[in-house]
């Protein structure tokens, strides 16, 4: 069983906005910073993070985590945070891993979310997903190695984002397949782990991740997971947040202190 139709919803917008707003970005941005040109090599989705902190609502008490995937790097086809590299935006898939040991668990529909006999967990990805699997925590091995990369980049899947550990960089980097973790191993995933379930929400960090979110991967700065009932928000907010910025910091280059920058730009959103 596929992606849910309405949960590529949200990416059809995002893809929309991305293609066809270029121009019409660079125009605001022109006439928001008192009809001067942008200075410096950024777009909306920089500012994801920030239209989240002020988005999300948080109890008190807890963590403000914003869709930060905190703690990952770049395993593929690169190692290591890289500038002028594409970024990579497209909806989630999750997959739950469990120890190895655990039966699976009883779900309602286990075409959508578990794995009916005879079909590998790879199998179920999805062209132009991202793939985000969770690991459970203290595991060793790795989740996804030279096999399963090569299988999702026949498939088409844009990019894996991993909770855990991964292996055969050589196999994942010649796959050409993009891959976030948060660390490596030599051992393979049937040592400690299965896949569980899938297309369930799953707890990346103290970032909640659900099948259908949005997940933008910036080579440079990190990943970060929009909600997909969020997304027409942060659509929204980020061109403004970066217009203040722009003035705050064009100001504060021309001698401003970052104070009296901030209070002339930085009106209540």
């Amino acid at each position: 069983m596929g992606v849910p139709f309405e949960a590529l919803i949200p990416y059809g917008i995002i893809v929309g906005m991305y293609c066809v707003t270029g121009a019409g970005l660079s125009l605001t941005k022109y006439y928001a910073n008192d009809h001067k040109k942008a200075r410096w090599n950024r777009d909306v989705w920089d500012k994801v993070s920030d239209a989240l902190v002020k988005l999300q609502k948080v109890p008190a008490g807890t963590p403000v985590r914003a869709g930060q995937l905190a703690d990952i790097s770049p395993i593929s086809p690169f190692i290591g945070r890289q500038p002028n590299k594409s970024k990579i935006i497209a909806p989630a898939v999750t997959f739950k891993f469990i120890p190895k040991g655990e039966a699976a668990p009883t779900v309602a529909d286990p075409e959508r979310n578990g794995f009916p006999p005879g079909k590998h967990w790879v199998d179920w990805n999805q062209p132009g997903t991202i793939a985000v699997l969770d690991q459970p925590a203290e595991q060793y091995c790795a989740v996804l190695g030279g096999i399963m990369a090569a299988r999702m980049s026949y498939i088409g899947v844009k990019a894996v984002v991993v909770n855990g550990r991964v292996r055969d960089l050589a196999e994942l980097s010649a796959s050409g397949l993009h891959v976030w973790s948060k660390a490596t191993s030599t051992v393979g995933t049937g040592a400690e782990a299965k896949a569980g379930l899938r297309n369930v929400p799953i707890d990346f960090n103290g970032v909640t991740v659900d099948t259908g979110d949005i997940v933008f991967c910036d080579p440079l700065e990190g990943v970060v997971v929009i909600p997909k009932d969020l997304l027409d928000d942060v659509l929204e907010l980020c061109p403004k947040l970066m217009a203040q910025d722009d003035k705050v910091k064009a100001d504060v280059e021309k001698g401003m202190s970052v104070f009296e920058a901030m209070k002339k730009h930085r009106n209540p959103l």
